[in-house]
């Protein structure tokens, strides 16, 4: 497993997976649907599996002395590692701009969804629909990718628009200020979306490993 993963790692994965990790820096765009940072990591991770797939990588893989459900593992560990990546710098902007840039001028007019523990657990959200709908259907073949990643698209615009029109209902209102309210029903709410992407990660993963071990390549 550990020599699948430095595979995936170093020689599967595109440079466009690790430059994509510079899409966090979204987190600090005023005016802008800052979830789509989360949206830009996965595709990333997403231009992955397309130039794997044009390497013959999956052939490749189930062709060396590793069982095939190793194979599935070391893909969605190198999607989590990349998520937990992009995770972790979304985490360190959202502090930054809700302590040192809290009362900044272009925070406190923006129009659209401030950072907080709730933009973290929308990220988390997505990231979980991403190894689903994506990662998860790409083993349903091996090969295809095209319907998978336009339904992963599709339940992004989804979550976006649900995370933007939260702070509209009067009891979420607090959810767009910019230094933060009622934090610990923020941080709630994240670490349930944690447990949810957790969930559905290993739900996901358990599964792939069952179709890809029936798959004739």
């Amino acid at each position: 497993m550990k020599n699948l993963l430095i595979k995936e790692l170093r020689l599967a994965a595109s440079p466009l997976s690790y430059i994509f990790l510079s899409a966090s820096l979204m987190t600090f765009l005023p005016g802008y649907p800052i979830l789509m940072s989360a949206f830009f990591i996965c595709l990333g991770i997403f231009q992955s599996f397309q130039s794997a797939r044009e390497a013959n990588d999956i052939q490749y893989s189930v062709l060396l002395p590793v069982a095939k459900r190793d194979v599935v593992r070391a893909k969605y560990l190198f999607v989590c590692l990349i998520e937990l990546c992009g995770f972790c710098l979304c985490g360190a902007f959202t502090a930054l701009r809700m302590t040192l840039l809290g009362n900044a001028a272009p925070y406190v007019t923006n129009a659209l969804m401030n950072a907080n523990p709730v933009y973290l657990a929308f990220v988390l959200l997505i990231f979980a629909s991403f190894n689903f709908l994506f990662v998860g259907g790409f083993f349903k073949t091996g090969y295809k990718f095209a319907l998978p990643f336009v339904s992963f698209g599709a339940a992004t615009l989804i979550l976006v628009a649900l995370a933007e029109t939260l702070r509209h209902i009067p009891a979420l209102a607090f959810l767009h200020t910019p230094s933060g309210e009622r934090l610990g029903l923020q941080f709630a709410a994240l670490g349930g979306a944690a447990a949810i992407y957790a969930a559905v990660t290993f739900l996901s993963c358990r599964r792939s490993e069952r179709r890809f071990e029936k798959l004739d390549l």
